[in-house]
């Protein structure tokens, strides 16, 4: 699967959800999402904790 079919799905769950549960609805996916990502990038060991509290504590950009 590509990355645009991944991405378009993506936007029709955003959009089910908004359109179904309101604009609250659509903020709590979203961060759930974003929970979930950061998660799962964590247990697979993808995540570099050091250049997250840097980036957070602005000693570095998070680009």
């Amino acid at each position: 699967m590509n990355l645009s079919v991944v991405c378009a799905a993506f936007g029709a769950f955003l959009a089910f959800m908004s359109f179904a549960f309101g604009f609250w609805g659509f903020v709590v996916s979203v961060v759930f999402i974003a929970v979930g990502a950061f998660v799962g990038r964590a247990a697979s060991g993808k995540l570099d904790w050091r250049g997250v509290l840097d980036a957070l504590t602005g000693r570095r950009s998070s680009s």
